[in-house]
């Protein structure tokens, strides 16, 4: 029988984590403690200045049937390390509502995971609740400012700051507040969105250190008075109180693979409505006490890759060295037309269809000057046939395909691809640039991201979203780059257009400001801020067994 993720992380012996954070070479005194298994690191004993290898891992578009980059991102590590070469991991952290909503986690899979699994999948340090709170304390600050008389004439038409919750909630995606009364202040229609969709979680995903984050908290836009100038955070006086809500928050965290990788996991946007990035400070210290440092970025290259390339390693100044692209035979096929109950059938053509899908994404990071490798993440059901095929697809592209059992074997499954990724890597080769230049219309970048990556044949706003993006140029905002909001499932924003579709138009329905974080949103087809639970979530599975341990948790 098959064991469950859970349960083969639990039979794993980990080690204290200060072990881990000796190899890493953090200093005792820097490491503090949550329980035995995590720890935080003390942000001003940790080095700044990167010296190793920054190897992305990235990945087709997602499908039902699985792709498994945070397992292949852990897998490689695990094969780094065990080669001798000194490896660190980057990775987000979960949230809890897809935790509840859809089977899945944010902590790989099989004998490739970081651990204590169920710990970072439910809480983990509390960071989430960290943001959640500093969000929701200038919601309440901005109701409080107008409430007592509004000295900074908002517009209550045209409070742009939402409140957030880090659960899976549609009822709350459109709400009246303030109902009851007039001591409950003034009724206004608002909302929630989901935790990682705050402006928040970016800003202190992209802050280089605590002093950056009080400075970006406080460029928030949160409102926009009656002739339309713009109000924020630190007009308030809020960005203080919510640094100090994050204090704990900005140190990165530490834990462990099931082969005693160390694994920094720290902040966690989606990468269809955010950047979809682990935090810059985390990445920067992992490169600074490490050789080679493999991150992930959320859903696909068209989305995580993007963003990663274009607003991360922009603002922080980072350059990849190389980039895997993970692919699998079953998710190729649902590319190709297949049904996922049918996935289990070889089915060469549909492989050879889908595989279009595959190819594109790697035209696309290759576009940024990055090299890269391709991971076939393998499963039992996969035949010769299907696998010659995706590994024929790359070569086609001038890159080499391997086949990887890092679920069932943990690092010794990875160590074709480590070897591959480290060779790149050492080579140099690599000529990283970001695909548009921030001098830039807002509008242009919003199109060059949709032609070049996409391959839409235009884009198309309203006359008053284009109109927005020229009073932000106006206002000194033209220079910020762009995160696109689509579905992940598509390189168009129809989620049922699968494979490699040209020649479509990608229309962008709204555009929102995030000063703090430093790029501007374009909100693309259906995409909900806030995530709603499945007919039958993963909630109805998970309890605790008569120990007290959770079960049901993956």
């Amino acid at each position: 029988m098959q064991m469950s993720d859970i349960a083969i992380a639990r039979a794993a012996q980990l080690q204290p984590i200060g072990s881990i954070a000796d190899r890493l070479g953090v200093a005792a005194d820097a490491v503090e403690p949550y329980g035995r298994f995590k720890a935080k690191l003390d942000l001003n004993a940790l080095p700044r200045e990167p010296r190793g290898k920054l190897i992305l891992v990235t990945a087709i578009n997602p499908t039902p049937a699985g792709e498994g980059k945070t397992t292949t991102s852990v897998g490689l590590a695990d094969a780094l390390n065990r080669s001798g070469r000194k490896t660190a991991l980057c990775l987000r952290e979960p949230s809890l509502g897809p935790c509840f909503g859809m089977k899945g986690g944010a902590t790989g899979g099989g004998h490739a995971q970081v651990a204590p699994m169920d710990d970072i999948n439910l809480h983990f340090t509390d960071d989430f609740h960290a943001i959640t709170s500093a969000h929701n304390l200038l919601a309440a600050m901005i109701d409080n400012h107008i409430y007592w008389g509004n000295a900074l004439g908002i517009d209550v038409r045209r409070v742009v700051w939402r409140r957030v919750m880090d659960m899976n909630d549609r009822a709350l995606r459109q709400i009246v507040q303030s109902l009851g009364g007039a001591g409950n202040g003034y009724p206004r229609e608002s909302g929630f969105d989901i935790t990682v969709a705050s402006e928040v979680m970016a800003i202190l995903c992209l802050a280089s250190d605590a002093d950056d984050m009080r400075q970006r908290l406080g460029r928030i836009i949160v409102a926009y008075t009656r002739d339309q100038q713009p109000v924020t955070a630190h007009d308030l006086k809020a960005d203080g109180a919510m640094a100090a809500l994050l204090a704990e928050a900005i140190k990165p965290n530490l834990v462990q693979s099931l082969e005693g990788t160390p694994a920094l996991l720290h902040g966690g946007p989606f990468a269809n409505i955010a950047h979809g990035c682990n935090s810059v400070i985390a990445t920067r210290a992992a490169l600074a006490l490490s050789d080679y440092v493999v991150t992930e970025a959320g859903f696909g290259a068209d989305l995580g890759a993007e963003k990663f390339m274009n607003i991360k390693c922009r603002q922080a100044r980072l350059a990849p060295d190389a980039a895997v692209i993970v692919a699998t035979v079953r998710a190729l096929k649902m590319n190709g037309g297949v049904a996922k109950a049918d996935l289990a059938q070889e089915n060469v053509a549909a492989v050879r269809a889908g595989a279009a899908n595959l190819v594109r994404h790697i035209e696309n990071v290759h576009a940024f000057g990055v090299p890269l490798v391709v991971a076939i993440n393998h499963f039992g059901t996969d035949s010769d046939a299907e696998i010659e095929v995706i590994r024929d697809a790359a070569a086609a592209q001038g890159v080499n395909a391997f086949l990887c059992r890092h679920w069932a074997e943990g690092g010794a499954g990875a160590a074709e691809l480590a070897e591959a990724v480290a060779d790149l890597a050492d080579k140099g080769a690599a000529q990283f640039a970001p695909l548009y230049q921030s001098h830039l219309p807002l509008l242009e970048k919003i199109r060059t991201v949709a032609t070049r990556i996409y391959r839409a044949q235009d884009v198309v706003a309203e006359p008053s979203v284009v109109a927005q993006l020229k009073r932000w140029e106006t206002a000194g905002f033209g220079d910020l780059p762009v995160c696109i909001a689509k579905t992940a499932y598509s390189f168009s924003a129809d989620p049922h257009l699968l494979g490699a579709p040209t020649g479509h138009v990608l229309p962008v329905r709204e555009v929102r400001l995030a000063a703090g974080a430093g790029f501007v949103v374009a909100i693309c087809g259906e995409i909900m801020t806030m995530p709603g639970l499945p007919r039958h979530p993963a909630a109805e599975h998970i309890h605790l067994d008569a120990d007290g341990r959770v079960e049901g948790l993956f």
